[in-house]
This record gives structure tokens, C-alpha cells and sequence, in this order.
């Protein structure tokens, strides 16, 4: 698999297909693997780059603090390496907030965003202990038991568990308390108008706790479109594969002149 150095890290990362870019952004302990179902679909129409965020899968352990400014810096870079000079960012989970950010940060860069499951900022209970914990077994350094229960929760097969499970164990315990910590504090929502291109949200219909960061970003976002999937929770890259990458293309394809 190839590696790239940006902005001083040692990123890995897997591009298949050509023409329009589309950039997948995982959550912590998780990699670039959580997107597999997208890159073999995904990349009959489009040139699809999956990568590895710092010290998460194969990419090396950041000295440098892992925060979402930061993450979207090292997109960019990516992409100029890669002589892409705009592309679609999607991102599952904090994935999705991190879209967000390369939205606002990089919106020369930007085609347009697909949030799955993502939220502009963390203000429900439920969600907020779910990060918390992660912040927490991380600063104990307990990634074997996050990357398990992440690897178990995202797999509709032992195969794909094997293959999630053997990158999520590899994950800086630093790097990922960082990165979960960031999840914490960051907010968006005010700037969420100032947004213009496209924007995809994805939500699983079964997904309650995270409906609110939903019909936020339906409500803020100058230019959106909600579905909510049938039948899958949180896990809609791996969970619900099939329309998930339906909606996305679908998506790209109506934006893309």
C-alpha cells in the first residue's frame, strides 16, 4: 500500500478508480479498512482515496496533537501530492465532523460533503459518554479493547472483523485519546451557513441518539439532502453498504458538471 509524507507525518492510504475524487475520512481506532465496501463499489465511477489518519492503521504516531484542523490540513496536503484539486470528503461518524471542517477550512478544495453519521458538535448526554469512554480507555492505553468491541460493532462477517480488527489494534493509544478528545470540543453549528457546496447526510433509521446532529445539519446547512437508512443503526458504511453507496453515488453524479 503506498505511503505519502504530509506536513512531516508518514500517511497510508489506497486510491482505486479515476475521475471524480472522493476522500473517506474514518473515526478513531478505526481505519481506512471501514471504508472497504465503498472503494470496490464506489470506484467503478469515481477515483476513491481511503488513508489512514495519524498514529490509526499503518500511519505512523503524530508527535504533533491530533485535532480536526489538523486532520484537514493533512487532506490537503494529500490531495496536492496527489494532484487533486478538488474532490467530495466523506466521513463516518467523527469522520462526518471532520467533513465539516474541510468544508469550511477548504472550501477551494471542497465538490461538496457526505456526513455519515456525523454530528457539528457534541451536546446530547448519550453521545457525549460514548466519547468520554473512548477518551478514557485510550488514556489507559486500552486500544485492544476499543479496536475489539469498533471492529466487532462495524463487521457484518468474520472475514471483514479479521481485517478491521488487525488495523484498529495498531492505533496509537495517544493519538486516538487525542482524537477522541477533539470530538469533545469541537462546534461548528454557528458557521454551518457559510457551507455552499452539497452536502449528503447520511443517519441510520435505527440511529436515536444521533437523529439531533441530523436535523441540525438538515436545518443549517444552506444546501443538503437527509435520508434516513432503513434498518441499520450508527454502522451505515459496512452495516448498509449496498444503499449507502447508492446514495453516494447518486449524490456525486447529480453535482458533478
Amino acid at each position: 500500500m503506498p505511503i505519502i509524507n504530509v506536513n512531516g507525518a508518514s500517511l497510508h492510504y489506497i486510491e482505486k478508480g479515476t475521475g471524480t475524487a472522493l476522500i473517506c475520512i474514518h473515526p478513531p481506532v478505526l481505519s481506512r479498512k471501514n471504508f472497504s465496501c465503498q472503494l470496490e463499489h464506489l470506484s467503478r465511477f469515481f477515483r476513491v482515496i481511503a488513508f489512514d489518519i495519524r498514529g490509526h492503521g499503518q500511519s505512523k504516531a503524530s508527535k504533533t496533537p491530533v485535532t480536526y484542523p489538523l486532520i484537514a490540513d493533512d487532506i490537503k496536503a494529500l490531495m496536492d501530492r496527489l494532484d487533486i484539486h478538488m474532490a467530495f470528503f466523506c466521513g463516518y461518524s467523527t469522520g462526518g465532523s471532520i467533513v465539516l471542517e474541510c468544508l469550511l477550512s477548504h472550501p477551494d478544495r471542497s465538490l461538496g460533503g457526505i456526513v455519515i453519521g456525523g454530528m457539528p458538535e457534541v451536546n446530547t448526554k448519550r453521545v457525549k459518554r460514548l466519547i468520554a469512554t473512548g477518551v478514557f480507555l485510550a488514556k489507559i492505553k486500552a486500544i485492544n479493547t476499543i479496536a475489539l468491541g469498533v471492529s466487532w460493532s462495524n463487521s457484518i462477517n468474520m472475514k471483514q472483523f479479521r481485517e478491521l480488527y488487525r488495523d484498529a489494534k495498531k492505533c496509537d493509544a495517544k493519538n486516538a485519546e487525542e482524537y477522541y478528545r477533539y470530538s469533545l470540543t469541537y462546534n461548528c453549528t454557528k458557521q454551518l451557513g457559510e457551507i455552499n457546496p452539497p452536502v449528503l447526510l447520511l443517519y441510520g433509521e435505527k440511529d436515536k441518539p444521533f437523529h439531533p446532529y441530523a436535523h441540525l445539519l438538515q436545518q443549517r446547512l444552506p444546501q443538503n439532502e437527509l435520508y434516513m437508512i432503513p434498518g441499520v443503526d450508527h454502522r451505515v458504511p459496512t452495516k448498509a453498504y449496498e444503499e449507502c453507496n447508492a446514495r453516494i453515488e447518486t449524490f456525486i453524479k447529480k453535482h458533478v458538471t
